[in-house]
């Protein structure tokens, strides 16, 4: 069985756009078959969006897991004074992401393919995810841990997951990486956790 998660050039293409207003800001999303929510910005995605404040001192941001690039490509637009990475390892949407990049006018951003954090070695001041669930805990997990790794210190990491799909046990994974955990949102299931990394004290 196929996975958004994974490339599969088996898979037919079949184009999609669709246009969403967020915070009076409109854009275009270019998607097609094989990957993550292709007709639609999905829940999850939205209600991580609406509980993102980037902060002044956060200048480096990753989307990781980016999929074809809605958040990314949102927080670019919506914070120009700010860099935007955005990862994936599926390659059809790494071509939408930088297309719908170029699409929706965003020049802070890079895209960049890399199997969790495999090709990325910098570190970054704010991590967000929506987790390939149907890829299991493990994967789950090691999002989770080599986001901790690839924060600075003083760092937060921004989850967006479902109850019934597994939130309280990543609350749980979250709570033994981090000695700062929030849930700062529940929307209709989904639960947006925080992981603040604190900073080393020599």
């Amino acid at each position: 069985m196929s996975h958004y998660f994974k490339y599969d050039d088996s898979i037919k293409s079949k184009v999609n756009t669709f246009e969403i207003n967020f915070k009076n800001n409109e854009f275009m999303f270019k998607t097609d078959s094989g990957v993550f929510s292709k007709n639609y910005l999905d829940y999850g995605s939205n209600v991580l969006l609406k509980n993102t404040n980037i902060k002044q001192d956060e200048n480096t941001i990753l989307d990781l897991g980016c999929g074809y690039g809605p958040i990314g490509t949102i927080l670019g637009k919506i914070y120009p004074n700010k860099f935007i990475y955005m990862s994936e390892i599926n390659d059809r949407a790494i071509e939408l992401a930088l297309e719908n990049l170029k699409i929706n006018e965003v020049s802070n951003a890079k895209v960049i393919k890399s199997d969790i954090f495999s090709n990325i070695s910098k570190t970054f001041d704010l991590i967000l995810t929506n987790p390939p669930i149907r890829a299991g805990k493990d994967v789950v997990f090691k999002f989770y841990e080599e986001s901790y790794k690839h924060l600075n210190d003083g760092g937060r990491l921004l989850v967006v997951i479902q109850r019934k799909q597994g939130a309280p046990s990543s609350l749980k994974k979250l709570e033994e990486l981090f000695n700062n955990v929030n849930i700062v949102a529940k929307d209709k299931g989904y639960w947006i956790i925080e992981g603040i990394k604190h900073k080393t004290i020599d």
